[in-house]
């Protein structure tokens, strides 16, 4: 069974999918557009998180964790530690994640249609938000476990640890994420 492509959305003008209207604009259809307006909206396909985005978060989040311990210190604030709750929370959201990952996925593979269009285009946007704040937290948390290396601080190989943990609290929710992502892919129609 191949899949295809994300749930196609149904078309944002209610009134006729072929009349496409902008507040302010004049109604046009798909062949009488005017030259030099701007093309027609997209056909209603959701595309998948790719690898750009979440190596982008990540390093933007690995710059501003490294960046945290020196900036801190250099203010004169006490070092800031990674507390175990948002370790727990972060896999909590895992797991929440994922246990929709799941149910999404058995819902659709049973029937494709009995998850509603409006559903499925909100659990892919939760999907890409938990994916793109998972690979931002797993590279804040990881700079600053980086910075906590060679610290000669009693308290950093503890702050170590907890970062190190959070690094894979904040992995484990992106790649349940994802899996929540490619769930909600709908399968080709047989026919």
């Amino acid at each position: 069974m191949a899949v295809s492509s994300f749930v196609r959305t149904s078309s944002w003008n209610s009134a006729d999918p072929r009349v496409s209207h902008r507040p302010g604009r004049p109604l046009t259809t798909p062949g009488s557009s005017e030259a030099g307006s701007p093309p027609d909206p997209p056909s209603g396909q959701i595309a998948a998180t790719g690898p750009r985005p979440l190596v982008v978060a990540g390093v933007l989040g690995l710059v501003l964790g490294w960046g945290m311990r020196p900036l801190t210190l250099q203010l004169g604030y006490a070092e800031p530690r990674v507390a175990l709750l948002s370790v727990a929370l972060l896999l909590f959201a895992a797991a929440i994640v994922g246990a929709t990952a799941l149910l999404t996925r058995r819902t659709v593979r049973r029937d494709r249609f009995a998850l509603a269009h409006h559903q499925a285009v909100n659990r892919v946007a939760l999907g890409k938000a938990c994916a793109l704040v998972g690979a931002f937290l797993a590279g804040g948390y990881l700079g600053y476990a980086v910075a906590q290396l060679g610290v000669a601080d009693p308290g950093a190989s503890t702050r170590l640890w907890h970062a190190g943990l959070a690094v894979l609290a904040a992995t484990l929710l992106c790649l349940a994420a994802l899996q929540l992502e490619q769930a909600c892919r709908v399968p080709d129609d047989p026919d």
